[in-house]
């Protein structure tokens, strides 16, 4: 089968390796009709190289149609359609039953120390292949896959493999009160969807800020306000107070991660540790503080006393200075982690209608065959030609 496999900082390809088959009888094999490129995927693309091996399968947002299932698989069968979530979980365990699927204890990658394994996303996840490809194997096959109906097209459905949840997490996180604001930094795919979940839920006050003119277009288009934050650095956090009763937002989501803008020294680090040796880079980005951290110090200073910071932007430093001092003096709430999938779907599920009030039919700014994998991952990187979201088609 074709697959977009890693090779090195910068340089994805697409690949012919073997077919997947049934290793568990609870598995199930996925022929991919869409598969989306992640934000987070660009973090492997640049910075997390230490942890991938070459030819890695990358991928971790794909749905498709069920072409073969195990001998103990009795919730699908062949022709099944179905959305893929990013986080492997077996839906039985203690953290599954908690809504807490990112943790699940049977598949934690425990020599790591880290939690549940991930589709597609590096050593510290599994090394599991990711859906950026033909065909899938999916273990867990009666609790993991989300059934989906026949008939609308994928891009109804296939982002509740992360988008959907990593958004809905994320404004559920932030515990916006009633008649609140909210300030999502970053508007990218996570952030963007964070808006409209915002918005559908209630949330009275919701401010977008990125650096990207198309995307501060879009969500304008969609009813949010929007901060410029090339044209307001260095005033951001008064100009956002000036417009939040002096205080600053209820609460500010984090939707950036470890690339921020404007955070040279880290920029540098992220440089150093790419010329490293793989093992010498592992273990550096794992006592040291290499994260580009301005976003997250930015929610920090931005949010009200009081107010939550949610985080969903994914960070990788094991060590990054954290001003706990203004933490513990703002009695600022913080609340972050992977999404739990399975946690929101049932929520997300009756919002996927022919009335389409998160807009995901148009979310896709972009539809590519497979074999464009190379140059999407390079065109996101650079934020060019007004990509924000990428599908995939095999």
């Amino acid at each position: 089968m074709k697959a977009v496999t890693w090779h090195g900082r910068r340089d994805v390809r697409v690949d012919t390796v073997p077919d997947p088959v049934i290793k568990k009888p609870t598995d199930v094999i996925v022929r991919i009709t869409s598969s989306g490129i992640c934000g987070s995927d660009l973090h492997l693309y640049e910075v997390m190289g230490p942890f991938m091996g070459e030819g890695d399968i990358l991928g971790h947002e794909p749905m498709g149609v069920v072409e073969e299932v195990g001998a103990e698989v009795t919730a699908l069968k062949t022709g099944d359609r179905v959305v893929v979530p990013f986080n492997i979980s077996c839906g039985k365990c203690f953290m599954c039953d908690q809504g807490l699927q990112s943790q699940c204890e049977t598949t934690q990658v425990r020599e790591q120390g880290m939690g549940a394994a991930l589709f597609g996303y590096t050593k510290l996840y599994g090394q599991v292949p990711g859906g950026q490809a033909e065909y899938l194997r999916v273990p867990f096959g009666n609790t993991l896959p989300v059934k989906v109906p026949d008939g609308p097209s994928d891009d109804r459905f296939v982002y509740l493999s992360d988008v959907l949840p990593t958004a809905w997490q994320g404004v559920k996180y932030a515990d916006v009160p009633a008649d609140g604001s909210l300030v999502v930094l970053g508007l990218g795919p996570i952030g963007d969807m964070a808006t409209r979940v915002a918005r559908h839920l209630g949330i009275r006050q919701v401010i977008g800020v990125d650096l990207v003119p198309e995307r501060l277009q879009r969500a304008k288009d969609n009813g949010v306000e929007t901060l410029d934050w090339l044209e307001h650095r260095g005033e951001l956090t008064d100009v956002i107070r000036g417009i939040t009763n002096g205080r600053g937002p209820d609460s500010v989501i984090d939707a950036v991660g470890m690339e921020a803008h404007g955070s040279p020294v880290a920029k540098v680090a992220h440089q150093i540790t790419g010329l490293l040796p793989d093992a010498v880079a592992a273990k550096f980005m794992r006592k040291a503080g290499v994260d580009r951290l301005n976003a997250l110090m930015l929610a920090f200073d931005i949010v009200r006393r009081g107010g939550t910071v949610s985080l969903s932007g994914v960070y990788g430093g094991m060590a990054d200075p954290m001003p706990v001092l203004t933490l513990f003096d703002k009695q600022i709430q913080l609340r972050m982690g992977q999404a739990n999938v399975r946690r929101w779907v049932d929520d997300i599920m009756p919002l996927l209608t022919d009335d389409d009030p998160l807009g995901v039919d148009s979310f896709a700014t972009h539809h590519l065959p497979l074999t464009d994998a190379p140059r999407a991952y390079e065109t996101f990187q650079k934020k060019q030609n007004g990509m924000v979201k990428v599908l995939l088609r095999p």
